[in-house]
């Protein structure tokens, strides 16, 4: 429908990014999807109903851990191939942990800098599908 309707509006697809979230279980199912699940179920619904002509999808976060947005994204971007570059807007998820050290202390800006540092360079292994929860663990024994 609301591709039909950008049609009718003569939108210029290609000139356009795709804001959705990924295709997760509600947070009340007690049966969660693994990333492989949630990377299946959301290309399924996007080669459903997005059309080639958009160059770019950027996800949100969605209520996601900043680890669990990270390894979804990674696992979607694992997957075969499909015509749009997959990328993140996370917003929560990039802050959430630069945030939380910060918690607007001047003499804690540096650590808090380095965590948001290390959550964009994760966030961009994972638009690549080269993220692994490994290199998490390298961080964490390297603070």
């Amino acid at each position: 429908t609301v591709f039909a309707a950008l049609k009718a509006a003569d939108v210029y697809l290609p000139g356009m990014l795709l804001k959705p979230n990924m295709v997760l279980a509600g947070q009340s199912c007690q049966q969660q999807a693994n990333p492989h699940q949630v990377a299946e179920m959301t290309l399924r619904c996007l080669h459903a109903t997005v059309p080639a002509a958009v160059p770019g999808l950027v996800f949100l976060s969605g209520g996601q851990s900043e680890i669990e947005a990270t390894r979804n994204l990674n696992a979607i971007n694992s997957q075969a191939i499909y015509p749009w570059a997959l990328s993140f807007s996370f917003g929560r998820a990039l802050q959430q942990t630069a945030l939380r050290t910060w918690r607007g202390n001047p003499a804690k800006r540096h650590a808090a800098q380095a965590a948001l540092l290390h959550r964009a360079k994760m966030s961009s292994r994972a638009c690549l599908g080269t993220y692994t929860p490994a290199l998490e663990q390298q961080a964490s024994s390297a603070a």
